[in-house]
């Protein structure tokens, strides 16, 4: 899939809080633009603010300095352009297959006839049809991720933010989805941003992997992905930028511990 013109931007973005007493700088002078329909993958050790950058696209975190902007609008809340899929599924557990991923819609107060054709289009689009009546307590893990990744694409939301959402699964499970994801986002036209700390999957997904420094969270590295889809993990190119990768999250990952070591400053 080709990348369209700029549709995120990023702009001198910086976060700072407070965590148990002590004063946490989060994400330090972030710069970055973001075409419309690529796949991008945020990568770095805990800690490095990925999360954090990835709320505040969101609109569910504003930046101590900076802005972002989506469209030329800038960002001071969520909206119905950007859909949130999380590592916890978020799901309703007193609602339905069906009725989960027609949340949204409902709010959105989409006539019934419009819910129901969406909704069945995405049941089968992600292989639910025969879940469509369960609750998510009887479903997998990889079921789960499947409906709360449906129920965004239900309000048809031109970018896709992701944090983590394949992290809890089993490798079988995780490569099944990351496939699925792949085939969905090269027939929609999604715009992904997606958080990782798993230097495969960045590799095997992104058109382009951000690589973020430990806290204070900055842009280490850039590298786009050229390999032809879909991608080998076992072929050698795909080797040698996993190579290259894990060096320089290794190196933040060694800076993590080292400060996680160090006595506290006064």
């Amino acid at each position: 899939m080709t990348a369209g013109r700029t549709q995120i931007v990023i702009s001198h973005v910086g976060h700072e809080f407070r965590a148990a007493g002590r004063h946490v700088l989060a994400l330090q002078d972030i710069n970055l633009e973001i075409a419309e329909g690529e796949f991008l993958c945020l990568l770095g050790p805990s800690g490095c603010g990925k999360s954090t950058l990835l709320n505040a696209v969101a609109g569910f975190v504003k930046p101590t300095s900076g802005s972002v902007s989506v469209a030329g609008v800038a960002v001071s809340a969520p909206g119905p352009d950007r859909g949130m899929v999380f590592q916890e599924y978020a799901l309703f557990p007193w609602m339905t297959v069906t009725d989960n991923i027609g949340f949204g819609l409902r709010v959105q107060r989409k006539a019934r006839a419009e819910i129901e054709r969406r909704v069945g289009e995405l049941l089968m689009m992600l292989g639910l049809a025969d879940f469509a009546d369960r609750f998510p307590k009887d479903l997998s893990g990889g079921m789960r991720q499947r409906v709360a990744i449906a129920r965004v694409l239900a309000i048809d939301s031109p970018i896709l933010l992701m944090d983590e959402p394949f992290g809890a699964l089993d490798a079988l499970t995780r490569r099944s989805l990351q496939d699925q994801l792949l085939e969905i986002w090269a027939k929609l036209g999604k715009t992904v941003v997606f958080v990782t700390h798993n230097i495969e999957e960045s590799i095997y997904l992104a058109d382009r992997v951000v690589v973020l420094t430990y806290r204070p969270g900055t842009i280490k590295r850039e590298l786009r992905v050229t390999l032809p889809r879909p991608r080998d993990p076992s072929d050698a190119a795909f080797n040698a930028l996993e190579r290259e990768l894990t060096a320089i999250v290794t190196a933040e990952q060694q800076r993590r511990e080292a400060a996680e070591r160090a006595p506290p400053s006064a």
